[in-house]
């Protein structure tokens, strides 16, 4: 599948039931379809990032249309700036010292995400895919083929 030049793409892990529901959540946020939302198990992440997959599970990634990425706290600055309701977030993640301690948080959820999950109560309400007009083909593709057989 080509790259879309106009869209910032957002790499998560979707075997996470809470990383897919927070993905749904932007997904919704993305009034201006700035993103697109792309599972770190499709195999186009991969190829987009030079990163291995198993390094894409760890933190969630943000790449520009431009090249440019980030990951854990730094990325859900720049996915911010593109979503209107969490520029005052990313706003904030711009004062000196508070990405450090934004990065700190980031790594310790994201080391027990699947704690978080079970905790939060997060099951299959929570694993329901992101907004499919947002998503890349590799993610509808698989939604399908994971819903087909799951009937």
């Amino acid at each position: 599948m080509p790259t879309r030049p106009d869209k910032t793409t957002v790499i998560y892990d979707d075997l996470c039931p809470m990383c897919t529901f927070q993905m749904r959540a932007i997904g919704r946020l993305d009034w201006f379809g700035a993103l697109e939302l792309l599972p770190a198990s499709a195999p186009r992440a991969e190829q987009l990032t030079g990163v291995a997959r198993d390094q894409l599970l760890t933190l969630m990634h943000c790449v520009t249309p431009s090249g440019r990425m980030a990951k854990g706290a730094r990325a859900v600055r720049m996915l911010g700036f593109r979503v209107p309701l969490l520029v005052p977030l990313s706003v904030l993640l711009c004062v000196p010292g508070v990405i450090w301690i934004a990065e700190w948080v980031y790594r310790r959820v994201a080391n027990n995400r699947y704690v978080l999950s079970r905790v939060f109560g997060c099951d299959q309400m929570c694993s329901v895919p992101p907004r499919e007009d947002n998503l890349g083909q590799d993610t509808a593709e698989s939604t399908a083929s994971t819903t087909s057989g799951s009937h």
